[in-house]
């Protein structure tokens, strides 16, 4: 594409571009600061959470924890790139979807223990998370077809 062609596209960019920008940066930004929290948290502070919640910080793995990086901090660079409307986003989105499945893996055998989870805590550790980080890779391809996203990264 030429400059001209480029200036086109950006200007064309549709809403949802912003919007589902914003809103998966401010997901994506909570993300690393949940994962930077529970990297330094005191024992006072995981005593004080429900018994599901320390189940899953206790009993997750290094790899998990990784994983757990690996999708907050891609998803917010994702996101960023999103806003920028650069292609490259969609690169983040899906490293951001492999973190999310790497660090789900041994939530579910903690769901499966015995450990009694509310509705919310299963609704945000096993549907909302990944259906969102899904979304966000299937939403951002679509926007690459359309030309609302640069096909330049």
């Amino acid at each position: 594409m030429n400059q001209s062609t480029d200036r086109a596209i950006k200007r064309s960019a549709h809403w949802s571009v912003w919007l589902v920008g914003i809103i998966a940066l401010v997901w994506n930004v909570m993300g690393c600061a949940n994962y930077m929290w529970q990297m330094n948290m005191s024992p006072d502070a995981l005593s004080a959470m429900s018994a599901a919640q320390r189940a899953i910080i206790e009993n997750r793995p290094a790899w998990a924890t990784g994983g757990f990086a690996i999708a907050v901090f891609a998803g917010a660079i994702g996101s960023v790139l999103l806003l920028l409307r650069k292609s490259l986003s969609l690169v983040f989105f899906v490293l951001s979807v492999i973190g999310v499945i790497v660090s789900m893996l041994p939530v579910f055998g903690i769901v499966n223990s015995g450990v009694v989870f509310s509705a919310f805590e299963k609704t945000m550790y096993l549907v909302l998370t990944p259906l969102l980080a899904a979304f966000l890779v299937w939403y951002t391809r679509w926007a690459i077809s359309r030309g609302w996203v640069g096909n330049k990264g």
